[in-house]
């Protein structure tokens, strides 16, 4: 061998050594956006425990797990598409908006639900009885405006109420506030904001901080029953080029459903913990073991909502079921 076939053969070793390490890098790392509320519990377990690092290695990758906090639909879909997020942490709306806007393109797609969670529309104006009281005075908080699964089932709500030609007809008295803040607008009352569409525990420390605060709505009477208005999705690519972080992923957040159903108290403790929420622990136990509350993977009514989105042309292409929008996963085969 002549020394210039000695040079290229080594740099082409080299060039196989750098791209078996840039795979390996590629394979171990993924960024997981999450939101604010305990529907996110399960993403809380998995950051304690460490448990996508521990599936990871299992399957002889070393994985670089960061968490990413945001707020609003749009926010994690924009962080999704621009490649800032491997996983994306939000309401079933935006997941379909995405479904449909990327189909045939980066084809992103369910992978688990959150569990499943009853939303509240919470009113402090006591004129308020039902999403029909509402004026051109009042203005309800959610993360998004006609993206969040809040607003999605709000005007799902207003559709059958009204008619599908009337189904955005509360969107204009609608605003975008994170959660938390909305939580303090209704507590404190005497500003702008008389209602909020939130989730656990946000929703519960209103009825409990406000005497004047009630139940407007509940998404459980909306979409027929329980379902899982939070969920995980990701897009095609990450998952076929990843398959081994993308199984531990998977993996963890199943171990992260068993460990919160088995274990309430310690989940309160590491909800507590990692969100550094201000929220009386008796509180946050009520609504965990709330039996409406369920902490499972696979995907439950979520249905109703897409195919409400594609009858009044929120998104454009139908899904025949679950399976259009969510992997084909073991968690989702028995998804509806």
């Amino acid at each position: 061998m002549n020394r210039f076939t000695r040079k290229a053969a080594a740099l082409v070793a080299g060039l196989g050594l750098l791209a078996g390490s840039l795979s390996v890098q590629a394979e171990g790392h993924i960024r997981v956006a999450e939101q604010f509320g305990i529907v996110y519990l399960l993403l809380n377990v998995a950051q304690e425990q460490k448990l996508i690092e521990k599936h990871a290695k299992a399957a002889g990758i070393d994985a670089k797990v960061e968490w990413v906090k945001l707020s609003g639909g749009s926010a994690v879909n924009d962080a999704l598409l621009s490649g800032n997020i491997e996983i994306a942490g939000a309401g079933v709306g935006p997941l379909l908006t995405l479904w449909d806007r990327t189909k045939g393109k980066q084809n992103v797609k369910g992978v688990a639900s959150l569990g499943n969670f009853p939303y509240y529309l919470v009113s402090n104006n006591p004129n308020v009885k039902s999403i029909a009281d509402f004026t051109d005075k009042d203005r309800i908080a959610l993360p998004a405006v006609g993206v969040s699964v809040q607003s999605r089932v709000l005007q799902f709500a207003s559709a059958k109420l009204w008619g599908d030609k009337e189904f955005n007809r509360l969107d204009r008295i609608s605003v975008a506030v994170p959660h938390p803040d909305a939580a303090a607008a209704i507590i404190k009352g005497g500003t702008e904001i008389t209602a909020h569409f939130g989730n656990p525990p946000f929703q519960e420390q209103e009825l409990a901080g406000n005497p004047n605060a009630r139940i407007v709505l509940n998404s459980y009477q909306v979409l027929g029953g329980p379902s899982s208005a939070t969920v995980l999705y990701a897009t095609e690519k990450f998952r076929s080029e990843n398959p081994k972080t993308y199984k531990a992923f998977v993996d963890a957040l199943d171990e992260a459903a068993k460990f919160v159903t088995a274990n309430p108290e310690k989940a309160a403790d590491i909800y507590l913990k990692v969100s550094n929420a201000k929220l009386e622990r008796d509180l946050l136990l009520k609504i965990i073991r709330n039996p409406e509350v369920q902490f499972k993977t696979t995907p439950q009514n979520t249905y109703p909502l897409a195919e409400f989105m594609h009858r009044v042309g929120a998104i454009r292409n139908k899904p025949a079921s679950v399976k259009d929008y969510f992997f084909d996963d073991a968690q989702n085969v028995s998804g509806n």
